[in-house]
């Protein structure tokens, strides 16, 4: 896949850290924070920033999901990686699904960015990428917190107030967001990317452990955190989604699909039907995204399947039977 070493890329290099068999997710090399008033530096202003991304990566997509459903499209200025073999990195072009020539910098490679910010950077390119074209660098490549960013950074400039991370949640919010992240966001990596059988069989069992309690914990309340939706939701959603499309069959993730789970498939449902959330959905770049890298695929057949996704998470579900505030 492909990184930079002193600023030069290497489409034969890989880093992909494994200890003892397991996959270990390297840490963001970028965590500059945006605010309203700029104290941090980066102030909140419209135009002024930019996000690279792509559809098929979960963690990107976290920030493409945001940046819609805050009504943030004429203030954050968007490009969408094509769903390639990645050997040169995350590209950009003209594709079907919304790709386009990089309008802001005019870069063809990602990792241009990260050597326009930092020209030594060693390490893997990654996105989402948000970019200030004010001081023509990278601000932030870690998805936890652009979304925060996105959520309350930039309310002066969209008429959606909602607060996925409030406050007096914030505590039972950022300990659901830990479990999921180990048991299922990172988890799913962590079983797809293992190297031994032994980390393999331990990742499966805390990855379906954790689609159990989930499913356990929907079945008497209609959100993670209670009666809103809030970042929890949204942060287990990126998973879901690409759930029974790539990691049941690619990452081997075949004990149950998310389809046979009753709550977590309802919860889907109304996940997906939440306004825009559909918009901010390319099921054939989630599928190309993952089965055109060689490491994981080595062969490069895509599947052509599955019709009807869209139709099938459109259909009504039960979660009303639960009560919801005003905000969820």
């Amino acid at each position: 896949m492909g990184l930079l070493i002193n600023g030069r890329w290497d489409s034969a290099a890989t880093m992909i850290p494994v200890e003892n068999g397991r996959f270990v997710r390297e840490p963001a090399a970028f965590r500059a924070t945006i605010t309203a008033d700029g104290g941090s530096g980066f102030k909140a202003e419209a135009e002024r920033y930019h996000l690279y991304v792509a559809y098929h990566c979960p963690w990107a997509w976290r920030t493409m999901l945001y940046r819609a459903i805050k009504n943030l499209e004429p203030v954050i200025s968007m490009t969408i990686a094509i769903p390639n073999d990645r050997r040169e990195g995350w590209i950009f072009g003209d594709y079907p699904g919304g790709c386009t020539p990089d309008p802001v910098n005019g870069f063809t490679h990602l990792h241009q960015a990260y050597t326009a910010t930092r020209p030594d950077y060693t390490g893997t390119v990654s996105v989402p990428v948000l970019w200030d074209k004010q001081t023509g660098g990278i601000v932030n490549n870690e998805s936890p917190e652009i979304i925060r960013m996105l959520n309350s950074a930039f309310d002066a400039f969209t008429d959606v107030k909602t607060d996925f991370y409030p406050t007096p949640l914030r505590a039972e919010i950022d300990a659901i967001n830990e479990r999921v992240y180990q048991g299922v966001n990172n988890g799913v990596y962590r079983v797809g990317l293992a190297k031994s059988q032994e980390a393999y069989d331990e990742a499966f069992d805390v990855l379906f452990e954790t689609l159990d309690w989930l499913d356990t914990r929907l079945a008497t309340q209609r959100y993670l955190v209670g009666e809103q939706i809030t970042e929890a939701d949204w942060r287990l959603l990126a998973s879901l989604l690409r759930f029974d499309l790539v990691y049941h069959g690619l990452f081997k993730c075949n004990q149950r699909t998310i389809a046979s789970y009753p709550q977590l498939s309802n919860y889907l449902r109304e996940l997906y039907q939440y306004p825009k959330v559909a918009e901010t959905i390319n099921v054939a770049h989630f599928v190309r995204g993952y089965y055109s890298i060689p490491g994981i695929n080595p062969t490069g057949i895509i599947p052509r399947g599955p019709q009807g996704y869209h139709e099938a998470l459109a259909q009504p579900h039960d979660r009303r039977r639960f009560p919801a505030s005003a905000s969820g």
